[in-house]
């Protein structure tokens, strides 16, 4: 039995309250309605996976998490209490934009913002702070280059940064909003193995939008998938089959198992970023 099922065994045994619970959740706007009817509880400590075409709702439906956008009808709580907008208990790791060159923000200065942000005024590190800031940086292996303009870094490196920032006020649900976009295979792994280690340290909670499910999926309990109007939540292999995908696309989609991988062909254009004709997907080893 792999890791991932381990934890959902595990989870199974246990009686929790979820950090995030979604009821009769509907999104539209103006005739065209995204999702409707979304139930959807998220236990502490779970990963769950986004998946879908563009425009299918995805990062509209973590805006709604993060209170910024309302739905159209049902509700949402966070904790137990409906959502409000700033909640210092959820981390958030937007699509990754580099900083112009320039900026003078320091890797050390933006994770601060992540410790006091949110207090009123100019932030003022402590040496409390500062200690908190040097340890965050550590855990995300960015303390080499603490006090280097975040502009001149990399963009594994900014990410990492990114990821220090997000996880610096210890959320109870971290969002990620396609992270991984514009890194090369290599970043993409550390990045993801740098999210799920913190996960597991913290026992938070994380949703992941991505396109592209190759690099997580070891990681990932369930799957929500959105398309064409639909959704269906469970594991990978309950999700990602042919029966699932071609009801979800209205159009015949197969879905081929080979060598280790998971081949998803006929998705309609929009399907992914990479191919829209054809995507890959890493199956976790049995």
């Amino acid at each position: 039995m792999d890791d991932r099922h381990s934890r959902l065994d595990h989870r199974s045994t246990e009686v929790t309250d979820p950090v995030l619970s979604l009821r009769g959740a509907t999104l539209s706007f103006g005739d065209r309605r995204l999702w409707q009817n979304l139930n959807l509880d998220v236990q502490p400590g779970e990963f769950l996976a986004v998946l879908g075409p563009n425009g299918t709702g995805k990062t509209s439906l973590l805006k709604t998490i993060l209170g910024q956008q309302k739905l159209s009808s049902g509700t949402i709580k966070f904790l137990g209490e409906p959502v409000t907008h700033g909640s210092r208990r959820i981390g958030y790791i937007p699509q990754q934009k580099l900083l112009e060159q320039g900026t003078p923000l320091r890797a050390r200065d933006l994770v601060a913002f992540g410790v006091n942000g949110h207090r009123w005024g100019l932030p003022f590190n402590s040496r409390a702070v500062r200690r908190q800031v040097d340890g965050i940086l550590e855990s995300v292996g960015a303390s080499e280059y603490a006090n280097v303009p975040v502009a001149t870094l990399s963009g594994g490196e900014q990410q990492r940064v990114r990821v220090g920032q997000a996880i610096a006020g210890t959320p109870s649900l971290l969002l990620c909003d396609e992270p991984l976009i514009s890194l090369d295979l290599h970043h993409q792994r550390q990045v993801s193995e740098l999210i799920d280690a913190q996960r597991r340290a913290i026992n938070t909670a994380v949703i992941f939008v991505t396109h592209d499910v190759n690099p997580i999926l070891p990681m990932v309990d369930r799957v929500l998938y959105l398309a064409g109007g639909r959704f269906r939540v469970g594991t990978p292999d309950e999700v990602l089959r042919s029966e699932v995908l071609s009801y979800m696309y209205d159009t015949p989609v197969e879905v081929i198992r080979s060598r280790g991988r998971i081949v998803v062909l006929g998705a309609p254009e929009g399907y992914g970023v990479h191919d829209h004709l054809e995507h890959h997907v890493e199956a976790p080893t049995p």
